[in-house]
């Protein structure tokens, strides 16, 4: 019999959606970082979940038997009394630490000699504090190797040794892992038990006793309520897939609208607040109304991040319908944006002042965003900080990498810019570990600011890519602009003028209801100065009167220094020079350093033109100085172009660069990873790139340094370690 052949394109199994980087990072935490672990659930995944679209598998366990029918042997073939210690260690441990074991063995009477064995086949050792399993999935088979009977008979164990303060959320998870059946006692036990884990900061374990409680109830009515309020406790414990999942069940408190404004689309995620809010108001109460306002002021960060400042006012009219206090920077950009500068200074001063001890992270978060916006980024950089550390302190990582989007521009803009890119990639991993992809695409644009200014090329336009194509997708205005504005500042540090002029000129939109405030402050300088370069002015005055508008209202020092270098570059011969003294006078009272630095450079060349060369020199050598420190080669190049042009010697005063000088931040920081040893995949995976990125990275390492492996990579920075 002649079987018809299949041609090769019908063999050819589908191409399957690529996994979103989010997806990646969650799959790797729900695979406890097990890469076979990792790549076994991948495979199961559907095409939306690869996208991003839907949340991972509720059980990651299940949806991995080769991994468990891998480790199951070495567990059953350890003695019995073995498997039965190993099973309340592993009770006790997974999903929530309770800390019981030692208790639990003592009641029983039971030896614990027979746990020698699991340490001499390498899946568990002893130490003072118990039981430590090899790995997470080992101490996962020894409780899923166990029956049913004897997982309950463990859990009733453990239940009854939990008797300290403190110890009621621990119990009552043992006493419902070993119920039987529906109980309204037990249920109304764990929802108490989830309120007092919660006010501890134990948002995970809340989740999970509100979560079996919705099993246990006999109230169909009440499970959607149940689920619901798991759903809030999984999203501040950091577990965004579990909070997507259980959110479906019903809204309470707004939660698919803070769901939305993290991963899907900002615009809708705006409506769905506001609409949670009015609810809220309805149904009446104190904790309604502090609700309500918690969800305004969430619609105001959706305002904010969407660029949309029309629907600021909508907020703010919504807020005004309800009662409840507009929160400052929701104030404060409506009067922004309606030209009403004076108002808006004084709405975000009083934003901004709202830092002081057991602010809610939140509050915080609001206080650093407004004092970016004043210009104040010692404030603005303060309140970050302070608002990721309260989050952590009450147990809600979900909020760290939200306040690390304003730590990084604030720290990178006063002169700390590889402190602010090491936290902005931690950030990164954080946003993207705990479900937030829009607070990632914000931290990529971020990413991409910041190697334009290290003048990475390639890292850039990659960053500014997938913050670009994410942003449009969920309609992200601000990240977006903010992409733009890392292109727009590569071309200009490159010389690229008119490429950058027609970039910038879009983000400086000035006058009312034009452009977003935060894109337009960034922007408008350097505008003006590709503006200039190009001979297109124009527009670039009326931008500038704007921005001058703003600054002299504001009275921040870096604006104002910002304004002077804009009326010098618009200006000639000694008038111009007049300008940038008195911005180099301001910049003496601001903080950021790095436009310092670039105010010298232009004034270095100024000085030149007018040829005053004793005063061009040491203004460019001081700019010199400020770009190698910052690592933006590009702004150095200038500088040292000016100087060639004097005459002068371009050797900074740090000396005849090293190995280190020859390469930019990224390709210093690859270089360092491997030479330590780490493989590609490795590097791409800590800094989260593509390995084809990496490898690009390198081969540009090996070209500036003149050498050809690793090994001699190795040799050359061995010295500088």
């Amino acid at each position: 019999m002649n079987v018809p052949q299949q041609s090769d394109h019908a063999s050819r199994p589908p191409t399957r959606t690529p996994l979103s980087e989010g997806v990646r990072v969650r799959v790797l935490c729900a695979a406890h970082g097990d890469p076979l672990a990792a790549a076994e659930l991948a495979a199961v995944l559907g095409e939306r979940q690869r996208a991003g679209l839907e949340p991972l598998p509720a059980d990651p366990v299940g949806a991995l038997p080769g991994l468990l029918r891998s480790r199951r042997p070495e567990v059953r073939s350890l003695a019995p009394a073995t498997r039965r210690l190993l099973l309340i260690a592993a009770a006790d441990q997974h999903p929530f630490a309770t800390r019981g074991y030692q208790r639990a063995v003592a009641a029983a009477r039971l030896d614990t000699a027979p746990l020698d064995d699991a340490e001499a086949a390498g899946l568990a050792r002893t130490t003072s504090a118990g039981v430590v399993f090899r790995d997470p999935w080992t101490r996962i088979t020894a409780y899923e190797t166990a029956s049913a009977v004897e997982r309950r008979e463990a859990h009733r164990l453990l239940a009854r040794v939990l008797r300290g303060e403190g110890e009621a959320p621990h119990r009552s998870w043992h006493r419902a892992a070993a119920a039987l059946g529906p109980s309204r006692r037990l249920a109304a036990e764990l929802r108490a038990s989830a309120h007092e884990a919660r006010a501890a900061g134990e948002h995970a374990l809340a989740c999970g006793l509100l979560e079996r409680a919705a099993a246990l109830t006999p109230d169909p009515r009440e499970r959607p309520r149940l689920l619901a309020r798991a759903a809030a406790d999984a999203w501040r414990s950091g577990d965004g897939d579990r909070a997507r999942r259980l959110a479906a069940h019903g809204d309470v408190d707004g939660m698919s609208g803070v769901l939305a404004l993290r991963a899907e689309n900002a615009t809708e995620a705006f409506d769905a607040l506001l609409a949670a809010a009015e609810r809220g108001m309805a149904r009446g109460g104190e904790r309604d109304a502090d609700t309500a306002a918690h969800l305004v002021a969430r619609a105001t960060e959706a305002a904010i991040y969407t660029g949309d400042l029309r629907r600021c006012r909508e907020a703010a009219a919504v807020a005004a319908r309800l009662g409840i206090a507009v929160p400052g920077t929701l104030g404060g950009l409506t009067a922004a944006f309606e030209g009403r500068y004076e108002d808006a200074r004084d709405l975000l001063r009083a934003a901004a002042g709202r830092c002081g001890p057991g602010v809610d992270p939140t509050v915080l978060i609001h206080s650093s965003m407004a004092a970016l916006l004043l210009g104040d980024h010692t404030r603005a950089a303060s309140a970050a900080v302070r608002a990721a550390a309260s989050a952590r302190a009450l147990g809600e990582p979900a909020t760290v990498p939200q306040a690390m989007e304003f730590r990084a521009y604030a720290e990178f803009w006063t002169g700390r810019p590889r402190s602010a890119g090491a936290a902005t990639l931690e950030a990164l991993r954080q946003a993207y570990a705990t479900g937030q992809d829009n607070g990632a695409c914000h931290l990529q644009a971020a990413l991409a600011m910041f190697a334009a200014v290290a003048g990475d090329e390639e890292l850039c336009r990659a960053r500014a890519e997938v913050a670009r194509a994410h942003a449009l997708e969920h309609g992200l205005g601000l990240p977006a602009a903010l992409a733009l504005w890392a292109l727009a500042f590569l071309d200009l540090s490159t010389g690229r003028y008119a490429a950058a002029a027609s970039r910038l000129r879009a983000l400086a939109g000035f006058g009312p209801g034009h452009g977003h405030r935060a894109v337009r402050h960034l922007a408008t300088p350097h505008y003006v100065e590709a503006a200039v370069r190009t001979g297109d002015t124009r527009v670039a005055r009326s931008a500038h009167a704007d921005y001058d508008r703003w600054a002299r209202v504001v009275r921040s020092a870096d604006d104002l220094a910002l304004s002077a270098r804009c009326r010098a570059l618009l200006a000639t011969g000694h008038e111009a020079a007049d300008h940038y003294r008195a911005a180099l006078d301001l910049h003496a009272g601001g903080t950021r350093d790095f436009e310092r630095a670039r105010t010298e450079l232009l004034f270095g060349g100024a000085l030149r033109r007018l040829r005053r060369r004793t005063e061009a020199r040491d203004r460019l050598h001081s700019a010199l100085e400020a770009f190698e420190y910052f690592g933006a080669p590009h702004c150095a190049a200038e500088a040292r172009a000016e100087l060639r042009a004097l005459g002068a010697s371009v050797r900074s005063s740090a000396g005849a660069p090293g190995t280190s000088g020859l390469l930019t931040a990224q390709q210093l920081t690859v270089a360092r990873m491997a030479a330590e040893g780490a493989t590609n995949r490795e590097i791409a995976a800590r800094l989260l790139l593509s390995p084809r990125t990496i490898d690009h990275h390198l081969r540009g390492v090996f070209n500036r340094l003149g050498i050809r492996s690793r090994i001699e990579l190795v040799r050359l920075l061995a010295p500088e370690e």
